[in-house]
């Protein structure tokens, strides 16, 4: 059975729970509740597994905080014995409109802490990571307050879909390749409103993505 280990990033505590850097843990939270299973302490994160159609995922939620996400992924994929090309992290973006996903088979941390030290600390970039965008819709100098402020109403709505395609993605990841994948989990469905743009000429603005400078 060919195994893997599915990242997700946040920052442990009920006071991040719902804030837009915790979209990792969000989507892990969603695939374990729609999968029946529960998360367990364990070293440097809490930990929980499930299979699907002859593979094996361990999902990782990392108990670190973010700027030291990396000792928690090198001790699991050591811990698992798993090569790179295993490993898949799911983080938030603001270079990246809302709700657009981007799933690559490598490269740079774009200014993301945690993807910064997991590159650093297993010396290599070559992971596959899953970005979920979360917009860039603040003021000079709110950076930090947008990034670890709760999620707005209509957000939240948004969210069992953004974690639903997210799930399909890592699933296709393993079952059909990724590069399969990627094309399924980078197209954007058009939101509800879209279908309807035609009636009022108007359609549906999205944020322009901006520099991702460092957290």
């Amino acid at each position: 059975m060919n195994n893997y280990l599915v990242v997700g990033l946040g920052n442990i505590g009920t006071e991040y729970s719902n804030t837009r850097h915790n979209m990792g843990f969000m989507v892990l939270d969603a695939w374990a509740q729609a999968s029946n299973i529960v998360f367990r302490t364990g070293r440097y994160g809490s930990i929980a597994e499930l299979s699907f159609k002859g593979r094996r995922f361990t999902l990782l939620k990392p108990s670190t905080y973010m700027n030291l996400s990396g000792k928690a992924v090198r001790y699991w994929m050591s811990e698992l014995k798993l090569p790179l090309e295993n490993l898949i992290v799911i983080s938030d973006d603001l270079n990246i409109p809302f709700g657009t996903i981007r799933m690559r088979k490598n490269g740079s941390a774009g200014g993301h802490n945690g993807l910064t030290n997991i590159t650093e600390l297993l010396g290599s970039q070559d992971y596959a990571r899953i970005r979920v965008g979360i917009g860039n819709n603040f003021s000079r100098g709110g950076q930090v307050d947008f990034v670890l402020g709760e999620l707005d109403d209509e957000e939240k709505k948004e969210m069992p879909s953004i974690c639903d395609r997210v799930i399909a993605g890592i699933k296709a990841f393993a079952t059909v390749g990724p590069e399969r994948a990627m094309n399924t989990v980078n197209t954007r469905p058009k939101p509800a409103s879209a279908v309807d743009a035609p009636k009022d000429g108007k359609a549906p603005a999205s944020d322009k993505p901006q520099p991702h400078p460092g957290e």
